[in-house]
């Protein structure tokens, strides 16, 4: 019998979940098996308990072999980077074990990977400039990119500079300041020699070109906005505070007032309403 088999068995028989000696030495495949185990029992707990967090700190050393396995995907940077990659990667690990929800029915690998991949991606964007831009600058390129980011899903269109510059509170020509920034951020010669693996070295121009799946969410995308306006003021609100502001149920509670269970009740209701007209007009 596996060890998630075991833990499975015994938990069904206890209701209790077993002490695990090394969930960092837990294979992959029974990784996943035992995850479900410990969400459906982070789901019951309070946040801030012994409990709560033991259980959550199993989680992420259980999961830590997706963190090794995103890691993996950018090995040419050379091996001095890795171990700041990987320490980046467990805060996206760690992001997706406090926002991932079982009623999603996706499974934790492939909600967790884009999360652990994003957050070093953005550890890249965030530190990696091919010339000297003023700190201000850097910080104030990141706000554009989410502020450009949020009013396109907002507006379904690119935003206008004056819309940048009211959302971000900066004047027009600090935003254009900003989008000037970004190009001092990163090049690369289209010639320069990569790491390709088992056939040796490759040329950066040879790896242009992906599908990128992303594009098939824009139908949804464009389904889910009417939907989202027609929303109340406070089930819009609780969905940005969520998934924008990337605040905790227990978070959101403090901002309105109201337990954590309460706003988990609230979430469902919504995130309910939404799957089902999202499958409606499908």
């Amino acid at each position: 019998m596996t060890v998630a088999e075991t833990v499975v068995a015994t938990t069904a028989q206890t209701e209790a979940l077993p002490e695990i000696a090394d969930p960092s030495r837990i294979a992959p495949r029974d990784a996943r098996q035992l995850s479900k185990v410990f969400f459906d029992r982070l789901a019951v707990l309070e946040e801030g308990t012994r409990e709560y967090q033991d259980v959550r700190n199993t989680l992420i050393e259980m999961n830590m072999s997706l963190v090794r396995f995103a890691a993996g995907r950018f090995r040419s940077r050379g091996p001095e980077e890795m171990e700041d990659i990987v320490q980046v990667g467990m805060i996206g690990l760690i992001k997706a074990i406090d926002r991932f929800e079982l009623t999603r029915e996706v499974e934790f690998t492939s909600f967790a990977v884009p999360y652990i991949v994003g957050e070093i991606k953005r550890f890249f964007r965030d530190t990696s400039w091919a010339v000297h831009v003023p700190r201000r600058l850097q910080e104030a390129r990141i706000l554009l990119s989410k502020a450009t980011e949020e009013l396109r899903s907002r507006l379904g269109r690119t935003p206008t500079v004056k819309e940048l510059s009211e959302l971000m509170c900066l004047s027009e020509e600090e935003v254009n300041e900003a989008r000037l920034a970004s190009n001092g951020y990163n090049s690369s010669s289209l010639d320069a020699t990569v790491n390709s693996g088992e056939d040796g070295e490759a040329a950066l121009a040879d790896f242009i070109g992906a599908d990128d799946h992303a594009l098939e969410l824009v139908e949804d995308f464009h389904a889910l906005a009417p939907m989202i306006a027609a929303l109340d003021d406070r089930e819009r609100r609780i969905i940005h505070m969520r998934f924008v502001d990337e605040l905790t149920q227990a978070q959101i509670g403090e901002h309105l007032g109201v337990s954590q269970m309460h706003v988990s009740r609230l979430l469902n209701r919504t995130l309910t309403k939404l799957r089902t007209g999202m499958l409606t007009t499908s």
